[in-house]
């Protein structure tokens, strides 16, 4: 086997359309742009959603809704998932975190008073409902809303 004997597989190049050659080549006198119009005529160009002068689809759609780029987004987890824990442990995002009580995609975690707590624990939250904090300090513990 040697470099003269390499072949390229089958339809891995193709020869390219040579357009207006006559009209025996099937490809003359139009050069397969049709009659007329602006896609006949030699540098037209169309812009994106561009509709010939009718009003384009994007501006025909209601627009609705807006999204808010600086929002922030809680992960919540309720009273009655902290039981896990012992009795004395100092709550945080990065313990709940790595126990997988939320994803990174979230920006903080907001304790909810959904359940019973009966552990004294410390918790440090980015935010905590009333019902929660009720319920935390009720069995002892502390709760500090971080920033």
């Amino acid at each position: 086997m040697d470099l003269s004997s390499l072949k390229n597989t089958p339809g891995a190049r193709k020869t390219r359309k040579r357009v207006g050659r006559g009209r025996a080549s099937g490809m003359g006198k139009t050069s397969t742009r049709g009659h007329k119009g602006q896609q006949a005529r030699k540098g037209h160009k169309v812009k994106l959603g561009f509709e010939g002068g009718q009003m384009p689809l994007i501006r025909r759609l209601p627009k609705r809704g807006f999204k808010n780029p600086n929002r922030v987004v809680y992960s919540p987890v309720n009273v009655a998932d902290l039981e896990i824990f012992e009795n004395g442990t100092e709550v945080t995002p990065e313990l709940l975190r790595a126990n997988g009580f939320y994803a990174n995609k979230f920006d903080g975690v907001k304790i909810l008073g959904s359940g019973d707590l009966t552990k004294k624990l410390s918790v440090k939250a980015h935010g905590v409902s009333a019902t929660a904090k009720a319920k935390i300090e009720a069995v002892g513990g502390s709760v500090e809303i971080i920033g």
